[in-house]
């Protein structure tokens, strides 16, 4: 494949990387300007609009250390950014494969941002059953969902063309 066509393969995956990190930062920055720390509106009976800051990884993981997850999110967050460009670069033509990475890339460059920014990761999002609330979540946390799901259904459809 020519190296212009790599090139333009690999500024439409960074574009739309670029558009699920801004609609990130929007819904974020819409956050911090309207919601204080823990204040709730809601929704329905099992969708509510939150504030939480989350200091730690998925689920609050390390949200309790002294500080140092900060940096240690970030580097992984800056490794993996690096890491799924490259992927991006040298597979252009796998489209449902470069989605996937494009999701997760976008929502990890917004977490990391956050993480830059602010020193933790604002969510929003708390869906809940009765009493049981799912950890809080954000358009990031949502693409990088999204992301492992494509990455799945692209590994299962790769597996199943290989048999036949």
């Amino acid at each position: 494949m020519g190296r212009a066509i790599k090139s333009a393969g690999l500024l439409q995956w960074l574009g739309l990387a670029f558009l699920i990190l801004v609609v990130d930062q929007i819904t974020k920055g819409l956050i911090l300007v309207y919601y204080h720390p823990g204040e709730v509106t809601v929704l329905t009976d099992f969708l509510n609009i939150v504030r939480v800051h989350n200091r730690g990884a998925a689920f609050s993981f390390l949200a309790g250390a002294d500080g140092w997850q900060r940096w240690f999110f970030v580097g992984i967050g800056a490794v993996a950014a690096v890491f799924i460009i490259y992927l991006l670069r040298t597979h252009t033509g796998q489209r449902l494969f470069c989605f996937a990475l494009t999701c997760i890339l976008g929502g990890a460059i917004g977490n990391v941002l956050d993480r830059l920014l602010h020193g933790y990761v604002v969510d929003m999002v708390d869906f809940h059953i009765g009493r049981w609330h799912f950890p809080a979540f954000n358009v990031a946390d949502t693409a990088i969902t999204f992301g492992v799901i494509f990455l799945l259904l692209d590994e299962l459809l790769r597996v199943r063309r290989s048999r036949a």
